[in-house]
Parts: structure tokens; C-alpha cells; sequence
């Protein structure tokens, strides 16, 4: 940059509110201009990004949602052997599907109880 232009940037330093806002309105109504319209590139005082912060899921229930009726046995095996259940609470269980199983699982056990209802043809979901 040349020395005058850096010697009228040190002045725009100086300035205060009061004066910088005084500075635009001369320029605006000297040269015929919008400050408030330039098409070029602008300054922007960027407010904070609001960032939400969102809540991983920890605990999970798992929901029997269907169980194909030629599937029944296998899938009540499978509830039984992931609740400890006994036979005859196991098999109201599947039979009153949709129903939840199990609850307040982690992820990991959740999806595991998941996979295994799944492999016996069992329709389950999380929720």
C-alpha cells in the first residue's frame, strides 16, 4: 500500500463511533454512494453460532413388534434366554406383541438383544 493510504488508515483507527458513523453519511452524500448496498465484499460482525447441543441416546428399550407365527418358538427362546424369564411369562410376552422386553439397556446390549430377535425373525425396534 502506498503511504498515504496507510496514514488515512491510521486516522479511521482514531476514530470513535460517533465519528466512523458521521465519516459514512459525508462519503454517501459526497460521492453518491449506499454504503449500506455494496456489492462488494463486505465486513460482517458475525453473531455466536448457536449451537444445540444434542443428547446421545444412552438407554434404550427394546420392543418386540411382531412375531411371525411360524417363528414363535424360536423367538420365544430367545426372549427367555435375554429376560430369565419362565415359559409361560415368556410366551404372553410374545404373544401380546408389540410389547417391551427389556428396558434402560446400553447401546451396545440393546442392539445386541436386537440382533439375535432379528436372527429368529422377530420384528424389534428401539426405543
Amino acid at each position: 500500500m502506498s503511504e498515504k493510504i496507510d496514514q488515512i488508515i491510521e486516522s479511521l483507527k482514531t476514530l470513535t463511533l460517533l465519528e466512523a458513523s458521521e465519516l459514512v453519511t459525508k462519503i454517501e452524500t459526497t460521492f453518491g454512494v449506499d454504503a449500506s448496498a455494496a456489492s462488494g465484499p463486505t465486513m460482517v460482525m458475525a453473531a455466536p453460532a448457536v449451537v444445540e447441543e444434542v443428547e446421545e441416546k444412552t438407554e434404550f428399550n427394546v420392543v418386540l413388534e411382531a412375531v411371525p407365527a411360524d417363528k414363535k418358538i424360536a423367538i420365544l427362546k430367545v426372549v427367555r434366554s435375554l429376560t430369565g424369564l419362565g415359559l409361560k411369562e415368556a410366551k404372553e410376552i410374545v404373544e401380546s406383541a408389540p410389547k417391551q422386553i427389556q428396558e434402560g439397556l446400553g447401546k451396545d446390549a440393546a442392539e445386541q438383544a436386537k440382533k439375535q430377535l432379528e436372527e429368529v425373525g422377530a420384528k424389534v425396534s428401539l426405543k
